[in-house]
């Protein structure tokens, strides 16, 4: 995974003042290169610091057979890095009066088999519906959806895996079915929407749908581990099953321009904002780690960290926001299960509690 004192204490020089932003930016350059650099193909990162991107820079290979470099354009698999995309794209119907949070998604997506209980936008958004994660191969799907609600029906009869509100499951389908809620709100394809409404406007001009049956130059080839050592790539797949949840390519200097729109009202209201980043809580009371599309977590003395993390066949990706510093970090890297995957997200936390100053 990846280390947690190379996070925090990217993120934390900006608030304590122990280093100089080019301080920063050299040591965490020298960590990528020595620590994570050789352990995949390739991989790019980016620093932003109060809503600029300071530092952003490509490493190793997009393309091993053809020697093409990773630069700052190259295109990596984000996973569920796309879940905090389309919880700005839910916000804002929900700001417009066309979503409501607490509504049975029946409202929205009729169709959706009855599972014996309401279940709502928000529990979706939480991992509090019961809906299942993914099972056997279906990770490594090769097969064209054209319409999203088509993809619904990988899950849609399967049954609950707890009463929803009850339990904290994590589910990439459940933000699949969101992605339906959002459709069919906004009265028009979800990509579509998503472009106009979070995309454009946060000049994301490098995130758009990792679409199979489409030619994309800047796109990373996707690899993984060899037995023996080395990489090999990854079999073809077709993540239209899962716009929403896990379907997107980006790039760092995107992802850090769409984290920084997390420091201040401005794409989002205040309210909205505070949606996101408010851990939710189960039916009885318990609060989880885990807001609307955001992990949502402290140290010890109480400072808050946002983040998520994605994997997917031949990419794995980290987010994180440190709101106190106004520092927001983003990595992606070409390979299925890179060492920068989140793992032990105490880990993290631990690390913040020994480099904040105490309150």
């Amino acid at each position: 995974m990846l280390s947690a004192p190379a996070i925090v204490w990217l993120l934390m020089c900006g608030l304590t003042g122990a280093a100089s932003l080019p301080e920063v930016v050299s040591e965490v350059r020298s960590r990528i290169l020595t620590d994570f650099a050789t352990n995949v193909p390739g991989l790019s990162a980016a620093i932003g610091h109060d809503g600029k991107i300071i530092w952003s820079e490509g490493f190793g290979l997009a393309d091993l057979d053809a020697k093409r470099p990773v630069t700052t354009q190259t295109l990596f698999r984000i996973g569920s890095v796309s879940k905090p995309m389309t919880a700005a794209g839910l916000m804002l119907l929900v700001e417009k009066g066309k979503v409501d949070l607490d509504a049975d998604i029946h409202r929205y997506v009729a169709d959706f088999p009855d599972k014996g209980h309401p279940i709502t936008a928000r529990q979706l958004a939480g991992h509090l519906a019961g809906i299942r994660h993914y099972k056997g191969q279906e990770f490594y799907l090769n097969r064209h959806y054209t319409h999203l609600r088509d993809s619904l029906r990988i899950f849609e009869n399967d049954p609950l895996l707890s009463v929803p509100g009850e339990k904290y499951s994590y589910s990439s389908y459940g933000y699949n079915l969101i992605g339906m809620v959002m459709e069919s709100a906004a009265g028009r394809d979800f990509l579509a929407y998503m472009q106009d409404a979070v995309w454009t406007p946060l000049a994301m001009t490098f995130t758009m749908p990792d679409d199979a049956t489409r030619s994309v130059p800047q796109r990373t080839r996707f690899y993984k581990l060899k037995e023996g050592g080395g990489f090999e790539l990854e079999p073809e797949v077709d993540n239209s099953y899962k716009w929403a949840s896990g379907g997107f390519l980006s790039t760092p200097e995107d992802l850090v321009r769409f984290g920084s729109a997390h420091l201040q009202p401005g794409l989002l209201t205040p309210a909205s904002l505070a949606a996101l980043f408010t851990p939710q809580k189960t039916s009885d009371g318990k609060a989880t780690q885990y807001g609307i599309g955001w992990e949502v977590q402290k140290d010890k003395a109480g400072h808050a960290l946002w983040f998520h993390t994605g994997g997917s066949v031949g990419g794995t990706s980290i987010l994180l926001i440190q709101p106190e510093s106004r520092m927001v970090l983003a990595i992606t890297a070409n390979c299925t299960d890179a060492p920068l995957k989140k793992s032990n997200p105490a880990a993290i936390i631990q690390a913040f509690s020994v480099l904040f100053p105490s309150k």
